[in-house]
């Protein structure tokens, strides 16, 4: 018979999640926030205008999950490093952070530079709607070409604050958020609709506004880690050299780096899978960026509760203390999938509501309703997989989460939708719910995994 207690946690382990997982929630919540507020602005303007601002925010994505990807895998070794006292160690996983968020950006600017209009114009298609796809193209490209100047500092700004996270100190991380949100929010409200002699630049205004407050929210964490050197031991002589050992380098690179790979191949088959929706027109693409938008703000919720595997499993076993880091894992994993309920709950209330604060017509209103209830549906499913793939990571597994992730997508989930989307007649209500369920089942493998695999490891 199965003891029900060993998955449920006392009120000092929930004390000490909340405080871990609470500050990273409402930092994600409010940049989310930030994010949704800023995509119904856009939205106001027409369906054309938030479509070009969609598709290249899923462009952006990839990018993003490559630097959350790098910032992972290296880590898993600060957040040991961090357990185990050693301050050097930590100071050499953020020069390394710092370099590999130059490399991406680089690479990620020349790509988008010289192939913007094709990358773009993957996710067009001639459909009997009557939104303009030209129209599409030119706004998404006015976007993309501002966005490109903000991609630096926010590759920077994840290096400090994960640094700071996974050395338990989230405080400044949210104060920086909260500081750029409330720039974000003030330049969106000025630059969109021209407001207090400021002129009405629509998305431009948008992408002015976001580029502004990721310098922003560098400049302020950079600040207090800085003026606070002596606490924050780990930036003291961090830029008198790059210098990296060469054992260190090369054990992140075989037990960490092929997280970066797997967020790269991951975010990929995201994209491949939204521009397999995207093939329904551009009503489809409209109401898919209105599901996502409330999904990725409910999403928050357990993402940050993977934060907390990560970082509370993580440094129990950078302590040494298996059992404990397992006893724990098993309460967080519970309290994830609990979490999901009750967002997936809530995303259903929303279903009809939420749409209606769009400019778009009647068709993309009652699709974006149909998405957000079957998207709802799978939260538990996707708050259990995502804790599964931070238990196996928090352990080193990186191969194994390359499987459980990245093969998993392109194995199943991407055929899933190029079969539903290019190969028969099915409509975009059956694509869209084969891919969402296809993908939540994840979680059947996360917990096979977990039960299976000796996952608990010292690294350090």
């Amino acid at each position: 018979m199965i003891n029900i207690k060993q998955f449920l946690g006392d009120r000092i382990f929930y004390r000490n999640v909340l405080k871990i997982s609470l500050p990273i929630m409402i930092q994600s919540g409010f940049t989310n926030a930030v994010s949704m507020l800023d995509n119904v602005m856009v939205g106001s303007i027409g369906t054309e205008a938030m479509s070009g601002v969609s598709i290249v925010n899923q462009l952006l994505f990839v990018f993003s999950m490559v630097i959350f990807g790098a910032g992972a895998a290296i880590g898993i070794f600060t957040s040991q490093y961090h357990g185990a006292g050693d301050v050097q160690g930590v100071r050499y996983t953020f020069r390394l952070k710092i370099c590999t968020g130059f490399v991406i950006t680089i690479i990620t600017v020349l790509c988008l530079v010289l192939f913007d209009r094709e990358a773009i114009s993957l996710f067009l298609h001639e459909t009997d709607s009557t939104a303009d796809i030209e129209k599409t193209l030119i706004y998404g490209r006015q976007y993309l070409k501002i966005m490109l100047v903000g991609l630096l500092p926010y590759a920077l700004s994840q290096a400090y604050a994960s640094t700071l996270r996974e050395s338990a100190e989230v405080k400044i991380p949210l104060y920086s958020g909260i500081f750029a949100i409330i720039c974000n929010v003030m330049l969106n409200f000025l630059l969109i609709f021209g407001l207090f002699g400021f002129p009405a630049l629509g998305v431009v205004g948008a992408a002015i506004a976001t580029v502004v407050s990721r310098f922003a929210e560098l400049f302020i964490v950079a600040y207090f880690v800085h003026k606070r050197r002596r606490l924050y031991e780990f930036i003291l002589g961090a830029y008198s050299s790059f210098k990296i050992p060469r054992s260190l380098l090369l054990d992140i690179l075989k037990k960490g780096f092929p997280l970066l790979f797997n967020e790269l191949l991951w975010s990929l088959a995201i994209t491949v899978r939204n521009q397999c929706i995207s093939t329904a027109g551009l009503d489809a693409v409209a109401a898919f960026n209105i599901q996502t938008t409330v999904t990725n703000v409910l999403n928050i919720t357990y993402i940050a509760l993977g934060s907390s595997i990560a970082i509370i499993v993580g440094n129990a076993l950078g302590a040494g203390e298996l059992d404990r880091a397992k006893n724990e894992n098993k309460k967080l994993l519970t309290f994830s999938a609990l979490v999901g309920l009750g967002m997936g709950l809530l995303q259903i209330s929303l279903s009809e509501i939420f749409p209606l604060l769009y400019n778009v017509s009647s068709v993309t209103r009652e699709l974006a309703t149909y998405m957000l209830i079957i998207s709802g549906i799978s939260l538990p499913a996707n708050a259990l997989a995502v804790s599964s793939y931070y238990t196996l990571r928090s352990g080193g597994l990186t191969l194994l989460t390359m499987l459980f992730d990245c093969v998993y997508a392109w194995v199943i989930t991407v055929p899933v939708a190029v079969i539903l989307s290019y190969l028969t007649d099915a409509g975009i209500h059956l694509l869209f719910a084969g891919v969402i369920f296809i993908e939540s089942a994840k979680c059947i493998l996360g917990i096979i995994l977990i039960a299976k695999v000796k996952w608990a490891r010292k690294l350090t």
